[in-house]
């Protein structure tokens, strides 16, 4: 998962919990549209945050480099 998919969550959980769009009734009747909604809201915030810290995480890595040169001439 990514920033992207995590906004891509977000936008549509709010577009289903605030009830932007009517689903049919068939549909409506299975499942709770709104709760729906805020599960994809709540999941699609702990994608950015997830992705924000693995991001983070990558750029405090160090690398050591072993350098194995022959000693200078005496």
């Amino acid at each position: 998962m990514g920033i992207g998919l995590g906004i891509v969550l977000l936008v549509i959980g709010l577009i289903l919990a605030l009830g932007a769009v009517d689903l049919p009734a068939s549909i409506d009747d299975a499942v709770a549209s709104e709760t729906i909604g805020w599960i994809l809201v709540i999941v699609g915030a702990l994608a950015i945050v997830l992705a924000l810290v693995m991001n983070a995480q990558r750029s405090r890595t160090t690398h050591v480099v072993d350098d194995r040169r022959p000693p200078p001439p005496a």
